[in-house]
């Protein structure tokens, strides 16, 4: 658990009694959407959507269940989905007894780097399929062959990306500071 100092912080139960503007709605619906089009639950994705547009970036279990109209039980089992997927991350704020959530600092590159990890099971996985069946005519492998050789072209190729994502970010952070 992260333990931030913060100055000068709102008080994010005034912003929350307010009726959030449809616009803002809207977006954390679509995250809602485009996650659960992954697999993942929709609420999961409201919460990351609120997370990405909030202000303060910091929100209680509490302050999420009000605007996003959800459960707390709702809000905890989400919330541990998505800092077991790296991509939120529990903080508590100094001089505050409840815990906070934010996305986690460099979450997209941990995703890529947990998509890396499946790329490469699969690819032995139809490695294995292909050794099963090494001996059968090979129009019955192509199925195999195509799904080793798509992972085993990602894992040569996802590494090269995310270096290159790398040095675009460190040229960006020196083309700001000057």
């Amino acid at each position: 658990m992260l333990v931030l100092e913060l100055s000068n912080v709102t008080d994010s139960s005034e912003a929350l009694s307010q009726k959030q503007p449809f616009e803002q709605m809207h977006f954390v619906e679509e995250v809602g959407l485009m996650f659960e089009l992954v697999g993942l639950p929709r609420m999961s994705g409201r919460i990351f959507g609120w997370l990405l547009i909030s202000n303060p970036p910091q929100q209680s279990h509490g302050e999420l269940a009000e605007v996003l109209q959800a459960s707390k039980g709702s809000i905890s089992t989400m919330t541990r989905l998505l800092i077991q997927i790296g991509l939120i991350e529990r903080v508590s704020l100094p001089g505050e007894r409840r815990d906070y959530f934010q996305i986690k600092p460099n979450a997209w590159s941990q995703m890529t780097k947990q998509r890396m990890a499946q790329i490469i099971a699969f690819r032995q996985l139809a490695e294995k399929g292909l050794d099963l069946i090494k001996d059968m005519p090979s129009p019955l492998q192509q199925r195999l062959q195509e799904m080793r050789d798509i992972h085993a072209f990602l894992e040569r190729e996802l590494p090269l990306l995310d270096e290159r994502w790398e040095l675009e970010q460190k040229q960006s952070m020196l083309h700001k500071s000057h």
